[in-house]
């Protein structure tokens, strides 16, 4: 019987996870697709309340994300790679291929407010080598 009730809740804990990393995977692409719309306003409802402090309004925000990651602001492709939760928060890892071609990795830092998963931060990683 004990075994049974840990397999239940092994499966709806992976079905959970499985849900958020699907959430939070659907708010960073549309987020994206607001940046590809020239719509800074669209974006920043996608930010986390630590970045909305910080940046204080859309327009900022916009100036920020075209100047400091312009990869995200028009990317050529968007692959979505591992997610990791981290208890108060997630990190998505985010393949990115910009308009010359160039790759680069982004970790992604979500967190779930009451609106939904918001992303609070992003970091560049290492871009993984290709071929040589």
């Amino acid at each position: 019987m004990m075994l049974k009730r840990f397999i239940l809740a092994a499966a709806l804990m992976a079905g959970a996870a499985q849900a958020d990393e699907s959430e939070i995977r659907g708010t960073i692409g549309q987020q994206i697709e607001r940046f590809r719309a020239d719509d800074s306003a669209g974006a920043f409802n996608y930010a986390a309340p630590n970045i909305r402090r910080l940046f204080g309004d859309a327009q900022r925000f916009g100036q920020m994300v075209r100047r400091g990651y312009p990869m995200v602001w028009q990317p050529d492709s968007v692959e979505y790679l591992g997610a990791d939760d981290r208890g108060a928060n997630w990190t998505q890892d985010v393949l990115i291929t910009d308009v010359s071609g160039r790759l680069h990795l982004l970790e992604y830092t979500m967190v779930e407010t009451s609106d939904g998963w918001r992303i609070a931060g992003v970091r560049f990683l290492q871009t993984p080598e290709v071929g040589a």
